[in-house]
């Protein structure tokens, strides 16, 4: 399923066949579609179509086009609506400079105003901004304190994004992200984290590659879909559950599942989330920011037993491979770890294990060979070129863990078919020296990305 964040169903454009444009968006998998607000008609508008269709929901606000128009009895008006069951933000406000059709300071004191009203009524906002970085990201930083919003179908650049990242705001990608001419917005496109990233079509304008020039709608939204996927590496399938994760936390719509999940498909490999329980306390670990991987929940009401774990695989031929991984240690449960990894291997499936490297000292014995046969390949988190730095960057829980990362990984060449290890690029860690470490090992190094998971 598909969320389109940002389309302007109560322009005329959809005069003609609305109630098509609709169905179509529904028969192409888009689950719901916001509407946001540009002037007072565009609002009332909003209002009616998110009365009249289950899946439209409204945002109100006054674009910075028409920002000379937000008098006070307009701000009422704005104020009232607010408080409609279906009105899910605050947009589309913000700047353009492109075009001044309201002067600058008249469009920055209505952005304001804007903002205002949405931490107020604890809305987020959907935020335009043209030609005007500068000036969009200081009126952010000084209005929104604690809300969370979206720049919609952003045109910015690298810097711009994370700045807005850091605020709490969205990106959300657009039809353009399918132009050949789009590298900085496809650049974007693959950069931003999972957790940031929203999609929608901005219809009627801005259709995707191949309809460019077209009038654009909902349904258009599985070409850019599939162009962002492939951007980042994942499937469709992927990006949808990511982005619809997302919208729906930001707006507050649709039913987000508390349950976690034992077995969860990531491209067309099956990850096992065994436990949430580690023996690290790592500093760039997902786990202290989400309980989301991929959009897939793996926060443990209770750790699935051998039995749970078989039944969610269903069939491992199925799959690249089967990885035992989630977001704690596996091998904290060794035992279910060998009886699920055998019966996998006994179906004709293959198995990865992604480890810290302790589970010897875990299990107080030499496990390498307990996994001789049923394993075949191993991933072993190093993420440090010295005890010191581990200490640091890793935190463990245990002594000797990073002499027993090392220790483990010399026994996992004895045993295992293929073996690598990994570490994260963030500022701490010397990659080359990683590098020279693991030739010494008799490894391959593997570079895994901040805040890129799954």
């Amino acid at each position: 399923m598909l969320i389109d964040t940002h389309c302007h169903l109560d322009m005329e454009q959809f005069d003609n066949d609305r109630s098509e444009v609709v169905k179509r968006a529904e028969e192409s998998y888009v689950q719901y579609i916001i509407n946001p607000g540009s002037d007072r008609r565009g609002n009332i508008k909003g209002l009616e179509l998110a009365k009249k269709y289950a899946h439209v929901f409204s945002a109100i606000g006054i674009h910075p086009h028409d920002a000379n128009t937000l008098d006070g009895e307009l701000f009422e008006e704005l104020k009232r609506w607010t408080k409609e069951p279906k009105v899910v933000a605050v947009g589309e406000i913000g700047l353009d400079y492109h075009y001044l059709h309201s002067p600058k300071g008249i469009q920055i004191e209505a952005f304001r105003k804007q903002i205002a009203l949405a931490r107020s009524r604890e809305l987020p906002i959907i935020v335009h901004s043209r030609d005007a970085k500068r000036d969009t990201l200081r009126v952010l930083r000084e209005e929104m304190e604690d809300s969370l919003g979206v720049l919609h179908c952003f045109s910015g650049d690298a810097d711009m994004a994370k700045k807005a990242m850091e605020l709490g705001l969205y990106i959300s990608i657009a039809g353009p992200v399918t132009f050949k001419n789009a590298s900085t917005l496809r650049e974007i496109a693959k950069i931003v984290p999972d957790e940031f990233l929203l999609l929608e079509t901005d219809a009627p304008y801005l259709s995707p590659v191949p309809l460019r020039g077209k009038r654009n709608e909902p349904a258009n939204l599985k070409h850019t879909a599939r162009v962002v996927a492939d951007i980042r590496g994942v499937d469709v399938a992927d990006l949808a559950r990511i982005t619809t994760l997302n919208a729906m936390r930001l707006f507050r719509i649709g039913n987000i599942s508390e349950k976690g999940e034992i077995a969860y498909r990531i491209r067309n490999s099956l990850y096992l989330n065994v436990t949430n329980k580690c023996t690290n306390k790592c500093r760039f670990c997902v786990r202290f920011r989400t309980s989301h991987v991929k959009g897939h929940n793996l926060r443990l009401e209770r750790e699935p037993s051998a039995l749970q774990m078989i039944k969610a695989i269903k069939d491992p031929k199925a799959y690249k491979e089967v990885v035992f991984c989630g977001i704690g240690e596996p091998l904290m449960r060794l035992d279910v770890v060998r009886k699920v990894a055998r019966w996998i291997k006994e179906q004709g499936g293959k198995v990865r294990i992604n480890t810290n490297g302790h589970g010897s000292i875990i299990n107080d014995r030499n496990i390498l060979p307990e996994l001789k046969g049923i394993v075949d390949s191993i991933s072993i988190s190093l993420d440090a070129e010295n005890e010191d730095k581990y200490e640091k960057v890793c935190r463990p829980k245990i002594k000797g863990a990073f002499q027993g990362t090392l220790d483990f990984t010399r026994e996992a060449v004895k045993n295992i078919p293929e073996v690598k290890v990994t570490v994260v690029d963030v500022p701490e860690i010397d990659v080359d020296k990683c590098r020279i470490l693991a030739g010494d090992l008799g490894v391959e190094l593997q570079v895994r990305k901040f805040n890129e998971v799954g």
